[in-house]
């Protein structure tokens, strides 16, 4: 698929050139087999049933299949962010007058250029991570998602994803045309991220009063003079003349586009969820290689079957540990002033739920000093996380019920107060059937 750089959504396709190394090439064998093995996901699943006929997909002349296919796989258009970085298969479609489109729901991430030649999706696999998928924008009367592994892994396999199969969210100096200045440095976006790092590459809708970001801004054209582009400095991106900007009106004609919104909201939630998935897989890898080796293990010394070495326990305890702090947003920027997105975004999303009996939800925002009212993440709701491997899984609840009962008050938690966890804690007992 095709890498989304730019504050980017990275998809693939883009071949760098590195080659894989033993890390990377971990997950192709024993336990993972990522190629090879038979994905589970949403995306996977549509594409056999569009295979077998069970399910069908509109074509219009417009947008091709991206109408139907968004309808189909329940990813909202409110979730619409626009990037006009210059870093994908289809660089030559996309200029800051023509930028990307990304939609998204809690699973499933989908690219739409205009005039391109195949929609890019992605999905979260509850076993392998992130997997890869195409459909082309030729019109058929069998449209095919068409899985893809190895010339997506090249990025989405490297050190930007942990050695894992992930997602990317980086933020980029992009020049006028839409390429990036990568001397200048490129940032990977987490929770940790200051927010005057993030954005790069990305068009931004809504207000956030003080607080400055380096979207919707790109570096000057050269000068007469002939100054080169390796001489450029990122003080010449102009974070001020578009900060706070409610329509991109003014800056390219959105009508080809399903709204003409790139709301931030919706790319903070974006932002937040890639990295938490992030975390999940490598969690769901790191669970799966320490069951899969102490089996190994316990076969070759003859010991009784399901015994947990101290090995064994680290790797797991290590791994639920990173899931936990995710999971309760360690470590998160704070807003330095409240945010408000352009479209309907934060509603759409909020209204999901579920709610306990006090009407309290997880997809609650705050927006004012942090993303979420209650910081826990949505994402504990997802197929990743219920199926995390035992071994973690047992690991995680037991650490969030030390944490939110107020028997951990170590500083990496300091952020929540009693109040947080009260309220986080009464909410999963109720709509979290694994702590029940």
């Amino acid at each position: 698929m095709v890498r989304f750089l730019g504050v980017v959504l990275v998809f693939c396709f883009v071949l760098s050139g590195t080659s894989f190394g033993l890390a990377q090439a971990r997950y192709e064998m024993e336990p993972i087999n990522y190629s090879r093995a038979k994905p589970t996901d949403k995306v996977y699943q549509f594409s056999q049933n569009l295979k077998n006929g069970a399910e069908s997909l509109e074509w219009d002349e417009e947008h091709g299949y991206l109408k139907s296919l968004l309808s189909k796989l329940n990813v909202p258009v409110s979730s619409q962010a626009l990037v006009f970085s210059k870093t994908s298969l289809q660089v030559s479609r996309i200029t800051p007058s023509q930028p990307r489109a990304v939609y998204f729901n809690d699973d499933i991430y989908i690219g739409w250029v205009q005039n391109g030649r195949v929609i890019e999706i992605s999905a979260a696999d509850p076993e392998l991570g992130a997997t890869f998928y195409t459909l082309s924008q030729e019109e058929s009367k069998r449209p095919k998602v068409q899985r893809e592994t190895s010339r997506c892994l090249q990025c989405h396999g490297s050190s930007h994803t942990r050695g894992k199969p992930g997602h990317i969210v980086r933020s980029v100096f992009p020049t006028d045309t839409g390429l990036p200045q990568y001397n200048l440095g490129t940032h990977l976006i987490d929770v940790e991220t200051e927010y005057e790092k993030r954005f790069g590459g990305w068009y931004v809708t809504g207000t956030h009063g003080k607080l400055r970001h380096m979207g919707n801004s790109w570096l000057p054209k050269t000068t007469k003079t002939g100054m080169k582009r390796f001489d450029r400095d990122a003080s010449e991106l102009d974070i001020e003349k578009h900060a706070n900007l409610e329509s991109l009106d003014s800056l390219f004609d959105t009508s080809p586009y399903l709204t003409g919104h790139s709301d931030l909201v919706a790319q903070l939630v974006l932002q937040h969820q890639v990295h938490m998935h992030n975390v999940l897989t490598a969690a769901i890898f790191a669970g799966r290689q320490a069951a899969h080796d102490a089996v190994v293990m316990n076969e070759v010394l003859e010991r009784e079957p399901g015994f947990e070495s101290e090995s064994t326990i680290s790797r797991y305890t290590s791994a639920a540990e990173r899931v936990v702090k995710a999971l309760l947003f360690c470590d998160e920027a704070p807003l330095v002033d409240p945010v408000k997105g352009s479209s309907t975004f934060a509603t759409d999303f909020e209204k999901r739920g579920p709610f306990d009996s006090k009407e309290r939800s997880l997809r609650q925002l705050d927006l004012q000093g942090r993303l979420f009212k209650y910081p826990c993440s949505f994402l504990i709701y997802s197929e990743s996380f219920r199926d995390l491997p035992v071994g973690v899984k047992t690991r995680v609840v037991k650490r969030l019920n030390e944490v939110l009962s107020g028997e951990d008050t170590s500083d990496e938690f300091e952020h929540l107060t009693e109040a947080d966890r009260s309220a986080i804690k009464a909410i999963l007992d109720e709509t979290l059937e694994t702590r029940r």
